[in-house]
């Protein structure tokens, strides 16, 4: 009997990528052997380091990463398509984790990403490693456009955020996708795990958006480009009842604005070309910008991925059944 070629198509969410982290873990802790990788945005980062055999090394550089950690990895700029150059990172990366070609990886790998100009998806499948996940990471106005190929390349998230024809491309048999934007308000959950009763809803957003706007004015610009979209759904309705005339941050709409597009995108190419298992961390809470947050992000990747355990493996045995 040959084996089944198992694939991992691990989706955008720049800061909720951590969890692809823990997805990994609860995945090689089941036996699931996989021979290939394809990455949009961060899932490009988080699998570049799965593909090159670096995982513990890129676990353990997110679980010490703090706040001012990922500040200072920022280089910031407004006159280079982004509000972030994105060097910065993606050079202390390849310093941390190895400077390694597509070709040479022990696992089949691919990115998407997005050209500028014209529109198209590019699957990137040679050259430099960390050059392909810096290009399908590029977030338009957050993280400045990578050239590559005489290409100035965004992020792959545009065009297709959970990439599960890239890894049919690659020769995938069995398609896991890993959606990490699956939750955009996080609102009922968080009333469900603090037990909140629905006549005090209104109340608990009223104190949250105090808190909320006391932080914004004492803290001023760091604390409102880390807030990220999870309180942009939690709070729109709030602010417009309490002040109509006053608008969302900026940050607020961009980072929520690129959530909605790509739910609605992913639904619709997953529509088309569904993968075998889909595996949705809820995650709606952390903020696309909080990096910070890895070890919350890590744990309920892996969390969510292990209660999936039977139905995973009962999927691959089947497979393998079908085929003989």
């Amino acid at each position: 009997m040959s084996e089944v070629k198992v694939a991992l198509a691990l989706g955008s969410g720049a800061a909720r990528g951590w969890s692809h982290i823990g997805v990994i873990k609860a995945l090689e802790e089941m036996g699931v052997r996989v021979n290939m990788v394809g990455g949009t945005s961060i899932g490009s980062l988080v699998g570049a380091g799965y593909a090159s055999g670096r995982l513990a090394e890129i676990e353990d550089w997110v679980c010490n990463m703090g706040r001012w950690e990922v500040w200072n990895l920022l280089d910031f700029g407004f006159n280079q398509g982004g509000l972030i150059g994105g060097e910065k990172v993606f050079n202390e990366a390849r310093e941390q984790f190895g400077s390694k070609t597509i070709e040479e990886l022990p696992i089949t790998y691919g990115a998407v990403a997005t050209d500028l100009y014209s529109g198209r998806e590019i699957w990137l499948r040679e050259g430099d490693l960390y050059d392909a996940s810096r290009a399908s990471c590029a977030m338009p106005g957050v993280l400045a456009p990578k050239a590559i190929d005489g290409r100035w390349l965004i992020d792959g998230g545009l065009v297709n955020p959970v990439p599960v024809s890239l890894c049919r491309a690659l020769g995938a048999d069995f398609v896991i996708a890993v959606h990490l934007n699956s939750q955009l308000n996080s609102k009922s959950l968080e009333r469900r795990g603090r037990n909140i009763p629905p006549q005090t809803e209104a109340e608990e957003a009223q104190k949250r958006e105090a808190e909320a706007h006391k932080k914004s004015e004492e803290s001023g610009f760091f604390e409102n480009f880390w807030s990220g979209s999870q309180h942009y759904f939690d709070h729109l309705k709030g602010r417009f009842k309490a002040n109509p005339h006053k608008p969302p941050g900026m940050f607020s709409v961009m980072s929520s604005s690129i959530d909605i597009m790509q739910e609605r995108i992913t639904k619709a190419r997953m529509a088309g070309d569904p993968p075998d298992i889909l595996i949705q961390p809820k995650l709606g809470h952390i903020g696309i910008m909080e990096f910070d947050r890895g070890n919350e992000g890590i744990d309920i990747g892996y969390e969510t991925t292990h209660r999936m355990r039977d139905l995973i493996m009962d999927e691959i045995e089947l497979y393998r059944e079908r085929r003989g």
